[in-house]
């Protein structure tokens, strides 16, 4: 099988290196195959997302993806910002389900900003739309209007887009507990009334799985207030985007989180959620578990390979128990490394 690694900006390097060391050790028949992202595309061809680095990322059974994004480039139009790159790869490339596990390892308990009974033994996983909502509905601009300026933006969802974001969540709770928390703001808005009934209505397949509903208000406040009571969240573009980041704090560190953005044929993009930090690239201090932890996802997910993630998520558990730390997730009687070392352990592990 045939995997695009797309390193990306700041640390996206260091940590990718990492993640396709791990993939080696596995001894998992891949071709991997590298192409500059982002700045680095702009560098190499003018444009974020170059079309030779489209042509290999449609052409793999998964892409995967390290950081994009530059301070250095900010002054550049729209179009030719790093961060378009991503956004162009989840439009052409179909990729509509998000998936985000937010697990909380029993040793990284005291890193969260809650208190460790409150996160200890967390496991959820946020599913969230991807390619719809008012991040791509039209019409949407800003324009003067008696003499002022005005933006505006359209919220829209149709019922096909809907039903197979159910789907997906439903499928994943029944690997898990078995619980769906469909998220909106049905109180309010018309697009959520939609969504509510049409979750509701794809759930009478799944009669297995138990479904509530909440607002995205009296979400944010219970995944401080008391997280454990989720298993599968399911929710849209705009409110998915925020309470992932939510829940990726109550883990302790951004950088522990993988993600996994998928198509309707199984095909993804594996990706760390914490971005490219530009501030601390090349000091080698950045941690690579998210990284390695999202290659265990495109194994899982994309690769057809469970057995070799399992292997990779157990590799990672035993280097933690070990008390090895990166510096954003060091505590004290911990031992503090850097990236290299951190995947150098592993691997060892592996």
């Amino acid at each position: 099988m045939k995997v695009a690694v797309l390193a990306g900006d700041g640390i996206g390097a260091e940590i990718i290196a990492q993640a396709t060391r791990v993939i080696r050790k596995l001894g998992v028949s891949l071709e991997m195959q590298e192409a500059p992202v982002g700045g680095a595309g702009y560098e190499a061809a003018g444009d974020p997302l170059p079309a030779a680095t489209l042509k290999l990322a449609k052409e793999a059974d998964a892409v995967l993806f390290g950081a994009v994004g530059d301070p250095r480039y900010d002054t550049l139009e729209r179009a030719k910002r790093p961060e378009q790159a991503i956004l162009g790869l989840r439009k052409e490339l179909g990729l509509f389900a998000n998936l985000r596990p937010a697990q909380v390892h029993a040793e990284l308990a005291g890193a969260s900003a809650l208190k460790a009974e409150i996160v200890a033994g967390l496991d959820i996983l946020i599913v969230r739309e991807l390619t719809g909502d008012i991040y791509f509905g039209q019409p949407r601009g800003i324009r003067e209007v008696g003499g002022t300026r005005e933006g505006f933006d359209t919220m829209r969802y149709s019922e096909p887009e809907i039903r197979r974001i159910a789907r997906v969540a439903f499928e994943a709770a029944r690997k898990r507990a078995k619980r769906v928390c469909s998220v909106d703001k049905a109180n309010v808005l018309e697009t959520s009334q939609l969504w509510r009934e049409v979750v509701s209505d794809e759930s009478k397949n799944y009669k297995d799985v138990e479904l509530s509903h909440m607002y995205v208000d009296n979400c944010a406040m219970q995944l401080v207030r008391a997280p454990k009571q989720f298993d599968v969240i399911v929710t849209g573009n705009l409110f998915g985007d925020i309470l992932s980041d939510e829940a990726s704090m109550l883990t302790g560190s951004i950088g522990m989180l993988p993600s996994a953005s998928l198509d309707e044929r199984g095909k993804g993009l594996y990706e760390p959620i914490h971005g490219s930090a530009p501030d601390i690239a090349g000091k080698g201090i950045a941690n690579p578990l998210a990284a390695i932890l999202s290659a265990a996802m495109m194994l899982r997910y994309s690769l057809r390979a469970p057995e070799a993630a399992v292997r990779v998520e157990k590799a990672v558990a035993k280097v933690l128990q070990s008390g090895l730390r990166t510096a954003d997730i060091c505590t004290p009687g911990t031992r503090k490394v850097g990236t290299q070392e951190m995947g150098n352990a592993v691997v060892a592990a592996l």
